[in-house]
């Protein structure tokens, strides 16, 4: 068995490290000239920039990543920080524990004890958008101030734009929450279980998707974009630049729109439905100041008169010397992300000055065209693509984004294309 990647981001990188692993020859073809996608990191000033995720966690997958790279003398470990909401005038600490659930001024008493009623409520109903199915189970409180930031937040999403099986499911199946999530998580937090810690690397999270093309820099093609792909006989055919190139299956890791034109002959309708799927553009605005901040960051309550969705706090999360990152844009203002540099730099650092009440000034602007995705009706669309035998698509649109479901599902599909190739090597020949 050949494997042909499509997209050079984490997720075919790891697919073609995981395949390589099992003895699975694959080939991986980047558009761009470096590898990681939305993984990218630069130095600004002599500062570590993230300009996609900020941090990951250092979940088994990704550990076992590290170790075989060779990558734990470069590893950056944080412990796990407060985080806050910009609610009425002030930035609010979200409780991490149940003594601050207890403490914490950013639920009334009231908002506290319904809370309790969660566990005799029902599970998501048809058609439920995430807000709906908070407000029902947590109350309203807890859906607007706590759930509705935190969650809508890192998709720049409102969580009443987003079905629950489109979203929310999928992130709670991901964590192995069945049934009630607060008894859930107090199972968890009287069985001693701990979250895996916050990390990033010296030089940023593009180490990771960089440490694994130069792993195999012999089969990852980067700058080369594929053109076309067809089907000839029982081959794929990926037309690039430096040729042509036949495999026996194809793993395609782009973004949607990206994807429906590569499958545009091969599979029209499922093209079609990958161009209705919406991704929200965001801005990443990167400020220094000499803040005494302590946290991970914070987010902004939407009901709030500002245009920042959010901030992370790298200063203090992972000592990146008096680095702050704010987001714009999402679905709330889209427009935002065709504002100029200035614009964006202005909006980001008075904002942050009156957020916090420190002076700030703009390192970099970076715009995120397909920022994340938007997980909104428009996913329905995803119930009609259906690809041809032989195409697997790995990416955001198929399960959750954020680098460890990627590198999750990248170990899956790597594992899935090992045993059809075991399985093929053990079938008896028939002999005519």
């Amino acid at each position: 068995m050949s494997v042909g990647i499509v997209g050079g981001g984490i997720t075919g990188l790891a697919t073609h490290h995981y395949l390589r692993e099992s003895g699975v020859k694959s080939v991986v073809f980047e558009a761009d000239d470096e590898p990681g996608g939305v993984v990218r990191s630069r130095k600004v000033e002599g500062r570590v920039l993230d300009f996609g995720p900020q941090r990951t966690r250092l979940t088994p997958s990704i550990r076992g990543l590290v170790e075989s790279l060779e990558l734990d003398d470069e590893l950056r470990e944080a412990a796990d920080p407060p985080l806050y909401v910009y609610h009425h005038g002030k930035l609010r600490r979200v409780p991490q524990t149940p003594r601050e659930a207890v403490t914490t001024d950013l639920l009334s008493w009231r908002g506290k004890v319904r809370v309790l009623l969660e566990p005799f409520t029902d599970p998501a109903r048809d058609g439920e958008t995430v807000e709906e199915f908070l407000t029902r189970t947590f109350g309203s409180e807890v859906a607007r101030y706590y759930f509705g930031p935190l969650y809508g937040g890192i998709y720049g999403s409102h969580p009443g734009e987003m079905p629950v099986e489109h979203s929310l499911a999928k992130a709670l199946d991901g964590a192995g929450i069945e049934g009630s999530v607060l008894t859930s998580v107090a199972r968890k937090v009287l069985a001693g279980r701990e979250a895996p810690p916050i990390v990033s690397f010296d030089d940023g999270l593009q180490r990771l998707p960089e440490a694994l093309a130069e792993a195999h820099d012999e089969s990852a093609e980067l700058g080369t974009p594929v053109g076309e792909i067809r089907r000839e006989e029982s081959d794929f055919v990926l037309e690039t630049s430096a040729g042509e190139t036949a495999v026996d299956e194809l793993v395609v890791t782009t973004p949607a729109d990206v994807t429906a034109d590569l499958l545009g002959d091969l599979s029209p309708d499922s093209a079609e439905a990958l161009r209705e799927l919406n991704y929200n553009p965001q801005v990443v605005v990167h400020l220094h100041s000499e803040a005494d901040l302590t946290g991970a960051g914070y987010q902004v309550q939407y009901d709030e008169a500002f245009r920042t969705l959010g901030a992370t706090w790298n200063a203090s999360m992972l000592d990146r010397d008096g680095v702050y990152t704010c987001y714009l844009g999402g679905s709330r203002n889209p427009e935002m992300v065709e504002w100029s540099d200035d614009e964006l730099a202005s909006v980001a650092t008075e904002e942050f000055e009156e957020i916090t009440g420190a002076s700030a000034r703009a390192l970099s602007v970076h715009r995120l065209r397909r920022g994340m995705p938007a997980y909104d009706r428009s996913w329905e669309a995803r119930d009609r693509i259906s690809t041809p035998e032989g195409v697997h698509l790995c990416t955001n649109y198929t399960a959750r984004a954020g680098i460890p479901g990627r590198i999750r599902e990248a170990k899956r599909t790597a594992e899935k294309l090992a045993k059809s190739r075991a399985d093929a090597a053990d079938a008896p020949s028939v002999v005519a």
